[in-house]
């Protein structure tokens, strides 16, 4: 609980938070770099104000609603993904499967292929990727199509949809989170370091991505097993996975805390949902398309990258050109060679450390891929209150150094900023290694309520 004198700071904090999301979302175009950043480092500064100072987890569950809600009437801020959504969900009320054709083979766009309702050629011109396949697995794409059906032509009314749902998907993290830190004996304050991160607000329910639902998922998943639901758990994490597929990383961590038939059996029935999810949208075309969004991903797509950028610089020196073909190949599969090291070496595992190894599994995947963008961390941000780590939530603030890419419509990284972003995140990775190997830290002390 918050001191007497420490009350007025909280409030000032808490006021410069919303005053820096209040100005994300109605007052700052993307482009405009020097305000965006300006806004995300004060609420950085806020939300570690609230931090230190240990506001409640009461106060800091209504704030963390309040933050959400000042975006709810906004239309995106920092991301145009949203058109792609309303053209999937227009596909998806039409019968259409958003898998089969991109948007370019539509009448809308030159193509040959008639424009079901809602595919106009003013929707199409928006769009940031019309010569490639949607990437949105079945979870996104349900959500999509009940905007567009609810809200046909209306852009606000499915935006606002949208947001509601991931609303919903945020308020059922904010219950797991304070559950199972309660079942793992830690303090409920914890829950703040994910709930009031200003990328947290921005990008989730401010700026309509998904993964607010794998994050709940993903914590669905931890709270079911810790109960013993193993069917249930598989049901939570493929609500995840259907929503994007890298809460599939977590499933080799369980082989040593559920044993191998168990986790077989597990896997088995996650595949069985999945399966069940993309039912509706089944073809050959749906496996192919699928294959090449991926082969796109890690064989195209280069964003704010950080090991594979050193390794690309040193084959424009060796061979003259862009090694992202074989890069991406060999990163890909040195993350899956650094999870099967993590479950052979990880010292005692239950399902109380869980969250720690799926941290360490989300960050060697994030430090080997080619494309980060800043949401990408969220989950990160939610595993790091289970760990007291600190790196998570600074490489989420540090990430939005990558927005600087949009201050023109040329899209040209300053790779010195990406530098300076992973440059603070290896400090505060050091220093996260130095502090779990003191013997007693002083944030795993429990806080009078």
């Amino acid at each position: 609980m918050s001191r007497p004198r420490q009350r007025p700071g909280l409030a000032a904090a808490a006021v410069v938070l919303a005053a820096t999301q209040l100005g994300l979302a109605y007052y700052t175009p993307r482009p405009h770099t020097a305000q965006l950043l300006l806004l995300f480092g004060l609420g950085t500064l806020a939300y570690a104000a609230l931090l230190h100072w240990r506001l409640s987890w009461r106060a800091g569950l209504l704030l963390a609603l309040l933050l959400r809600l000042l975006w709810l009437p906004a239309r995106p801020a920092l991301s145009d993904d949203y058109h792609r959504f309303r053209w999937d969900g227009a596909l998806v009320v039409a019968g259409h499967s958003p898998f089969r054709h991109r948007p370019d083979e539509y009448q809308a766009g030159g193509g040959r292929l008639p424009n079901p309702p809602g595919l106009t050629s003013a929707l199409y011109q928006r769009l940031n990727s019309p010569h490639y396949y949607s990437v949105y697995p079945p979870v996104c794409q349900g959500l999509f199509g009940l905007a567009a059906r609810l809200f046909p032509g209306a852009e606000l009314g499915q935006i606002v949809t949208l947001r509601l749902a991931l609303l919903l998907a945020e308020a059922a993290t904010a219950l797991l989170l304070l559950a199972l830190l309660r079942r793992f004996g830690q303090p409920p304050e914890r829950a703040l370091m994910y709930l009031l991160h200003p990328l947290t607000v921005a990008e989730l329910v401010g700026n309509l991505h998904f993964e607010a639902v794998v994050i709940s998922g993903l914590l669905g998943a931890l709270w079911l097993l810790t109960r013993r639901r193993l069917g249930l758990a598989a049901a939570a994490l493929t609500l995840g996975v259907a929503a994007k597929l890298t809460p599939l990383l977590v499933l080799p961590l369980l082989l040593r805390r559920l044993g191998w038939a168990r986790t077989a059996a597990f896997g088995a029935l996650v595949a069985l949902l999945l399966a069940a999810a993309f039912a509706p949208f089944a073809s050959l075309a749906l496996l192919r398309n699928l294959g090449r969004s991926l082969d796109l991903y890690f064989h195209s797509f280069e964003f704010n990258a950080s090991v594979y950028y050193l390794l690309r610089a040193v084959g424009y020196r060796l061979t003259g050109y862009n090694e992202i073909a074989r890069l991406g190949t060999g990163l890909a599969a040195a993350a899956v060679a650094g999870i099967l090291a993590l479950v052979l070496l990880e010292r005692r595992p239950t399902l109380a450390t869980l969250p720690r190894a799926a941290l360490l599994a989300f960050t060697g995947y994030y430090l080997l891929a080619t494309t980060v963008h800043p949401w990408y961390l969220t989950p990160l941000l939610a595993l790091s209150c289970f760990t007291g780590w600190r790196y998570p939530a600074a490489w989420a603030a540090l990430a939005t150094l990558s927005y600087a890419t949009y201050r023109s419509a040329a899209y040209q990284e300053n790779l010195w900023l990406v530098a300076l972003e992973y440059l603070g995140v290896a400090l505060l990775m050091a220093a996260d290694w130095h502090r779990s190997r003191q013997p007693r830290s002083l944030d795993d002390v429990r806080q009078p309520a």
